[in-house]
This record gives C-alpha cells, structure tokens and sequence, in this order.
C-alpha cells in the first residue's frame, strides 16, 4: 500500500488513525505511518502522503526518537482482540500554506506543500542521491482529486528503503470527525487506477481521548518515551487487519463509529472527504 515514484514492494503496511483535543494545539488529527519497503527503481525513490490538513510544517512531524516501535506496540495491543473487517470506510478525497517546504526528517527529505504542482520547482533542493522524477501527471491527479490537502513526498535512496522509521504527525484536520489515512496504491510513478481492486496488507489502527471505560487494549508504549510524542498518543487502541483484494482508496472512520463499543467499522472510501 502506498504510491510511489519509482517501482517498490511496500508489505506489512500499519497504519494509525487518532483524534485528540491538544493542550496547546487544540482539535488535532494524528497519522501513523509504517511498512517494509523494498526500492526496486534503479536510483532514488519517494512516497507520497495526502493529508486533509488545514495547515502542515516541518513541526508537525513527530520525531519518535528510540521509541521506533511504537506502531508495533499498538499492533500488538489489538491482536489477540481483532476482528474481521467490517464497516471501516475504504475512500478514494483551511488555510493552505502556499509555499513549499523541504526538510530532513529520519532517512528521508521531505518536500510539504498545499498544492502538489508547485512540487517541481523545489525538487532541487532535494539531495541528488536521494532526488526523484515527478510526473506532472501524477501531480495534477492530486491537485485536482484532493484539493486542499498537504502533500507530502518523503524522498530516500535505494540503499535506505527498509530502514526507516514509523511516520507520525499530526495536523488541524479539513473534517474534524471523520478520521482518514492514506492508503492509494500505485508504484510506477503514474496516477492510480481508480477501476478494480488492488492487494492490501494492512494492520489499520485508531485512537481518541474521548473514548468511555474499557474501550479498546491499552497500549504499553516501554518506558523512556519522549514526552513530546506520548502526548499525542492515545491510552488505548482499536484495530482491523485487512487483506486480499480491495477497492483502490484511503480508510476512513467516523469518530462517533469510533467511539461506540462495537469493533470493525474502518471502511475504504474512493473519494477524498473534507
């Protein structure tokens, strides 16, 4: 599950769905991102994220430091538990920041921006060992598919494919109940086909400060984590494992679904919400 530049296998992909209320941020939405990725391009390679976010920076990406398990924690809170998948949403669709951020962040360079066009004229400022090709093509089906959203296109060299880090950030989200996560697939660097069904193996995770009593398995994050990180994470989680063939699309959640006490509502939409 991803998109992709350059030709890549992305397996055992998890990701984290949450919603808090921030002490000094207020009602943010937060992404976990993670899978096993082997570059099959002959030089540099990049993913892409949409992100309904009203505004990204560099600072809303979390650095989780020695805590690079984190996700997997999560998964292993939820395992024994887990359902069947049921009515998770499968999708396909503020104030923008207009210009275009590039910025180191664990093995990759990342370029942010609110509108994926003006990507290319900041691609030189990405390192050569680490910087790809963009197809207009690709850009526009962003543009005109998920107007408004933050892109963010996480660069790496072949040699750093299955190195890196869980992603986690958080962002002031375009609909404030309906959490989402990035889940298109396509890897060779053209727009994703919307038609048929593409193989998925998803651990799909969620989260929130609202939560009643004995909702979900508590997570057991280890000791020593950065308090900078644990703060936007949540006591205890949800999770789905989805697998076979789906809809190409994103998940999605309606934050009152994730509240109530009865598991397997994560659903995969085909259009962007927001």
């Amino acid at each position: 599950m991803c998109v992709s530049l350059g030709p890549a296998d992305f397996s055992g992909t998890t990701l984290y769905m949450g919603r808090l209320h921030h002490p000094e941020h207020g009602l943010v939405h937060v992404l976990g991102y993670q899978n096993t990725a082997v570059n099959r391009a002959d030089g540099p390679n990049a993913m892409l994220l949409h992100l309904p976010a009203r505004t990204m920076t560099q600072d809303n990406f979390l650095d989780v430091g020695r805590s690079s398990d984190v996700l997997e924690r999560m998964v292993e809170a939820v395992r024994p538990r887990s359902v069947a998948a049921g009515g998770m949403a499968w999708m396909g669709h503020g104030t923008p920041t207009p210009e275009v951020q590039v910025f180191e962040h664990d093995i990759y360079t990342v370029l942010l921006a609110s509108d994926p066009t003006a990507l290319p004229a900041a691609l030189h400022r990405v390192p050569a060992p680490r910087r790809p090709s963009l197809d207009p093509a690709l850009l526009r089906f962003y543009a005109e598919r998920y107007p408004g959203y933050a892109m963010a296109v996480c660069c790496f060299d072949n040699t750093e494919a299955a190195q890196a880090k869980p992603l986690l950030m958080w962002y002031p989200p375009l609909a404030p109940d309906v959490l989402t996560a990035p889940a298109l697939d396509a890897h060779t660097g053209r727009p994703p086909g919307m038609v048929g069904k593409v193989p998925v193996d998803h651990w799909v995770l969620y989260g929130s400060d609202e939560t009643p009593p004995d909702w979900g398995a508590p997570v057991d994050y280890g000791r020593g984590m950065r308090h900078r990180l644990r703060e936007f994470l949540p006591a205890a989680v949800r999770g789905e494992h989805f697998s076979g063939l789906l809809p190409n699309g994103d998940f999605a959640l309606g934050h009152a679904d994730l509240l109530s006490r009865a598991p397997g509502r994560v659903a995969r939409i085909a259009e962007p919400v927001g």
